[in-house]
């Protein structure tokens, strides 16, 4: 019998790297062209990247890489399953062939390859739910209120982020609203619902603007009620205690667009003056009424939809995108122009800056994950806190705040190295065509703490 598995072995040959090669049949599940790939820093030089194929997230490994052969001419992607399923990026597949008919062709032993190329860190891993649960139980400060700033054109406003749901990029599609006034955009569809789009510019009477790269959509919750809030550009979101918040005068609350600021937030000692808006006397009568004739999501859905997602903050590093538990981020600030350095500290490590009379680490993000610097006035750095440990990471972009359903995280599949465990899990975007790495905030945190520690201590 075993004799006759062999005769009727089959194997599919490809070509790597200039070589021919040939894969038991058994383990291909299917052949499909290179599809876009999330890059992965610090990943082994073999893994070009994550994808999505029909709904799962696929780690790809260049075959070429894994048989030392020279790369570059990934054409294809043959899905195999050998225990777990990844993807081999390869040259071109040729045919389906008997064992017995390929006896001059490598065949190759997939289980050694991966494992010479993606060492197992054997480390267990923290949920993030953990640590979101763990950073709240940490940090509750009653006196400190989190805010979602953003722009209108040169004025700043802010909504408390209890009120955001997260922050949109503006749909390519918008269904316009016919006979509508100014306030009312349209509508468009996000993740099966539709949501109503309404210009934030005429609720405050700001003169109108056309749409731009940095506008956003602002998914709010006012009452019962969830609709989008056009803005010019999102600043951030910070974390300011209730000292640096003070109320409107009376003299400036007579007019309707007035009276939907509720209070004045004082940043950078004053520099920066941020009006805070009062969500729930946003909307009009006329516009409330439209919007539950529209059959918008009622508070029982509204929570149900809480309870099976979580929030992310996503910023950007070069072309990737990475995402945060928004509970483990203190706040969003511009890079300062000047930062204190620290004497032995590593290139990543900026220097130190000053958060209301607390001294924090400023850490280069982009040096660390290996991608070029931008340069320009969006960078920003994403302060991250859970218990006693603190720091600051300069990304490229901070710019959404998202709501990401339960069943669209994953753990993040076996990188093969140690580097890349501060990517606990991912979120499988498919409807946009997107892969979000999530970083685990304690093991960024500790991460950043020990390489400092070790950078500092090492003999100039």
């Amino acid at each position: 019998m075993a004799d006759l598995a062999a005769a009727v072995e089959r194997v599919v040959t490809l070509r790597a790297g200039g070589e021919m090669l040939a894969l038991p049949a058994r383990l291909v599940r299917e052949v499909a062209r290179l599809p876009r790939l999330t890059r992965v820093p610090h990943a082994p030089r073999a893994l070009l990247g994550l994808a999505n194929f029909r709904g799962a997230v696929v780690p790809v490994l260049s075959l070429a890489d894994l048989v030392e052969r020279p790369g570059g001419g990934e054409r294809r992607v043959v899905l195999v399953e050998d225990g777990e399923l990844f993807g081999l990026a390869v040259d071109g597949v040729d045919h389906l062939a008997r064992a017995e008919d390929a006896a001059g062709i490598r065949t190759l032993d997939v289980a050694a390859l991966l494992a010479a190329s993606l060492p197992s860190t054997g480390a267990r891993r923290v949920r993030g739910g953990e640590v979101a649960a763990a950073h709240m139980a940490e940090t509750v400060e009653h006196d400190v209120l989190s805010l979602v700033v953003f722009a209108l054109g040169d004025q700043e406003f802010a909504l408390p982020l209890a009120a955001v749901e997260e922050v949109l990029r503006l749909p390519d599609t918008v269904a316009a609203l016919p006979h509508a006034d100014a306030v009312a955009i349209g509508t468009t569809s996000v993740r099966g619902s539709l949501l109503p789009l309404l210009s934030l510019r005429a609720l405050l009477a700001i003169p109108a603007t056309e749409a731009t790269p940095r506008t956003r959509v602002l998914v709010a919750r006012i009452g019962a009620h969830r609709v989008g809030l056009l803005v010019d550009a999102m600043r951030g979101v910070e974390r300011v205690p209730e000292s640096m918040i003070d109320p409107v005068p009376q003299a400036l609350t007579r007019g309707s667009a007035e009276a939907r600021i509720q209070a004045i937030c004082r940043l950078e000692g004053g520099k920066r003056l941020v009006s805070v808006l009062a969500a729930e006397h946003l909307l009009r009568e006329d516009i409330t009424a439209r919007l539950a004739q529209g059959g918008t999501r009622n508070e029982t859905e509204e929570a149900a939809m809480e309870a099976t997602s979580e929030q992310f903050l996503l910023f950007r590093i070069g072309e990737s995108e990475f995402g945060l538990p928004i509970a483990a981020v203190e706040e969003v600030a511009p890079l300062p122009d000047k930062l204190t350095r620290l004497p032995k500290a590593p290139a990543f490590v900026k220097g130190v800056m000053n958060l209301r009379g607390a001294v924090v680490p400023v850490i280069d993000q982009a040096e660390r994950f290996g991608e070029a610097a931008a340069t320009g006035a969006r960078r920003r750095v994403v302060v991250v806190r859970i218990g006693d440990l603190q720091a600051g990471f300069v990304v490229d972009a901070a710019s959404e705040v998202l709501r990401i359903a339960a069943d669209a995280l994953r753990p993040a599949p076996e990188l093969g190295s140690e580097e890349t465990r501060v990517f606990e899990r991912v979120a499988n975007l498919a409807e946009q065509d997107r892969i979000v790495l999530i970083v685990s905030p304690r093991e960024l945190l500790d991460r950043a703490e020990q390489d400092l520690l070790r950078g500092m201590a090492s003999p100039s």
